[in-house]
């Protein structure tokens, strides 16, 4: 009987969840093929919505955008990969044929009678990442650290530009080690995220984050509105059809993401 050769099917997970498998991968590579994210999609396949889902969380957990949006043009827009997409996608490739031999070995070494490590193959395929449920997830470091009696107010500059104010207990802030410069995720979930798109409105939540609608996908229930900012991330919110209709959302209108910093949760890997 032939023997069989194990497959192993790669995958690189970030410490705030999954980034990149071999979908999200085919993805990438029939958007530089089509230049349009719905033949991209169909090619893979996915719905529209899974397409741009799987970029929204590419781009935001990359340190830089994997994919880029045009606007405009003879053609109407479409989408294109940064120069930074096409390296990831060349380094996945390499890293995932250097996988496929690792495996090989192993999988040699575990038939070796005389093999002293019966726990490699565990080891090489243990899973260290996690992959939360919150749309919307920040990476970057501390940048503001302003402590109280029982609350922390944590600062997170994720992009360069935009930053996401968190407030946590004592107790957390001393379970995080936190100190400037400590790397950090947040995570938001899209419902705890409110819109709005009058300047002149004071409201009392720490985060307002600006941007410009990307993307509506309107549900049987709630319609999810993607904002892109200005740093290249995006953030997501749930909201009613009712509030749709009343703010004039529709793409390319400016609006404000507005979360309390209470509903950001901080996590950090090391």
């Amino acid at each position: 009987m032939k023997a069989q050769r194990m497959i192993g099917r790669f995958g690189v997970d970030l410490a705030a969840g999954s980034f990149l498998g071999d979908t999200r991968i085919r993805l990438l590579e029939a958007i530089e093929q089509c230049g349009s994210i719905s033949q991209a999609a169909r090619e893979v396949p996915l719905s529209y919505k899974a397409a741009w889902d799987a970029i929204d969380a590419m781009n935001n957990l990359a340190e830089q955008p994997l994919v880029d949006r045009l606007v405009g043009g003879k053609r109407g827009g479409g989408t294109r990969l940064t120069d930074y997409g096409r390296r990831v996608i060349a380094l996945y490739r390499a890293m995932e044929a250097e996988y496929q031999r690792a495996l090989d070995r192993v999988t040699a070494s575990l038939k070796d009678p005389a093999a002293d490590d019966p726990q490699a193959l565990r080891r090489l395929m243990r899973s260290v990442g996690i992959t939360p449920s919150a749309r919307n997830q920040f990476v970057g470091p501390v940048t503001t650290l302003r402590a109280g009696e029982v609350t922390y107010e944590v600062g997170i500059r994720f992009d360069g530009v935009n930053e996401v104010i968190a407030q946590i207990s004592a107790e957390g802030a001393e379970q995080l080690q936190l100190g400037i410069g400590r790397e950090l995720h947040a995570w938001v979930n899209a419902s705890a995220v409110i819109l709005m798109t009058d300047r002149s409105l004071r409201i009392s939540a720490r985060n307002q984050l600006w941007g410009v609608v990307q993307r509506i996908h309107e549900g049987p229930v709630a319609v999810d509105v993607v904002l892109g900012l200005p740093g290249g991330r995006t953030v997501s919110a749930l909201i009613t059809r009712d509030s749709l209709t009343e703010l004039g959302l529709r793409e390319g209108v400016e609006a404000c993401a507005v979360f309390k910093a209470s509903t950001v949760m901080l996590c950090a890997f090391d």
